[in-house]
């Protein structure tokens, strides 16, 4: 049996804490997938294993610490993606992995993944035909989803794109807006404009849209249509209906792509009506070829206010059901 000292003494105690987990629990899952012993001394981890496990440990460990470097924290499931990485035989640095292009905005600036979470993302969209991404504001998940269907379609892996969302007031109040109908659904598609509008450039989109190699509409106008070598993007995915989220899903046709987004907490359909997004996500697990990843405050890009913001409701609502149970 080998031996190695891991020097976690530039990590503050907050750090130190993520690293090992709640009673230790990240230093037994390594354990466990490495057949390692992991004992922690003062400024130092020792871990005992033979010589190819301790190599593993190693560049685990420092994956660790250029994650906790990024995203300040680190969630169970980043160490679970780290280690089935390095179990694959991928020993690039985590760096690296992020440092990924997917593709250039038309200002030139690259787009990658920011956190492990998005890395997990952007590999799902990769591997699977039909991808549900979930987590709250922030956290790329449209946005993120458009580069890839950008890249894809400059790749001329697709003909098309397509960016859909419900419109939940589709119904009785529009009726009373001003406008024609493609007037009255713009504000609820204005979010996906914006994204394409950075990432393509106007001029560029507008052209790929007369051309219609792109369409963005609301998800009433998929009904009845099969949709073949296209990126289908459906975003605010927990405001459709189970009836619109099944007819959604079966227009997938050949070649096509289909990325569902959406976030279950802060659903706006009427009170009593359940969400399609969250009774898919029950139906369809298991199945090979369809992607489900869950993102977390830790993967939010926005201001970082943003990310606090959401912690400090997160505690308030669990305060209140304790309340509530007491």
């Amino acid at each position: 049996m080998a031996e190695i000292l891991i020097d976690i003494s530039s990590l503050n105690a907050e750090r130190r804490m993520q690293l090992v987990g709640k009673l230790d629990e990240n230093l037994k899952l390594i354990e466990k997938s490495f057949k390692v012993k992991i004992k922690l001394e003062s400024d130092y981890l020792k871990v005992k294993g033979i010589e190819e496990d301790l190599e593993k440990s190693s560049v685990l460990f420092s994956n660790l610490f250029e994650l906790l470097k990024r995203q300040k924290r680190l969630e169970i499931t980043d160490l679970e993606y780290s280690i089935n990485l390095i179990k694959s035989g991928n020993t690039v640095p985590i760096s690296e992995l992020l440092d990924e292009t997917i593709v250039y905005t038309s200002m030139g600036k690259p787009i990658k993944a920011k956190t492990l979470g998005q890395k997990r993302y952007l590999d799902s969209m990769k591997e699977n035909d039909i991808v549900f991404s979930i987590g709250p504001a922030g956290t790329g998940k449209t946005y993120l989803a458009m580069a890839m269907a950008v890249r894809a379609f400059k790749n001329k892996e697709v003909n098309r794109i397509i960016l859909t969302r419900p419109a939940v007031e589709a119904g009785e109040s529009l009726g009373f807006l001003p406008g024609d109908l493609q007037m009255k659904v713009d504000p609820y598609l204005r979010p996906l404009y914006d994204a394409l509008f950075e990432i393509l450039g106007s001029d560029n989109y507008t052209k790929y849209v007369e051309k219609g190699l792109i369409e963005v509409a609301p998800l009433a106008y998929m009904r009845g249509r099969t949709l073949d070598s296209a990126y289908i993007i459906l975003d605010e995915a927990q405001n459709t209906t189970n009836e619109q989220m099944k007819m959604f899903l079966t227009r997938l046709g050949h070649g096509s792509k289909a990325i569902i987004t959406g976030d279950i907490t802060q659903t706006d359909l009427p009170k009593g009506k359940q969400s399609g997004l969250n009774k898919v996500l029950r139906i369809l697990k298991g199945i090979k070829g369809i992607g489900i990843v869950y993102l977390g405050n830790n993967d939010i890009v926005r201001n970082s206010l943003v990310q606090k913001i959401l912690n400090a409701y997160d505690k308030y609502e669990s305060r209140n059901k304790e309340t509530s149970k007491g």
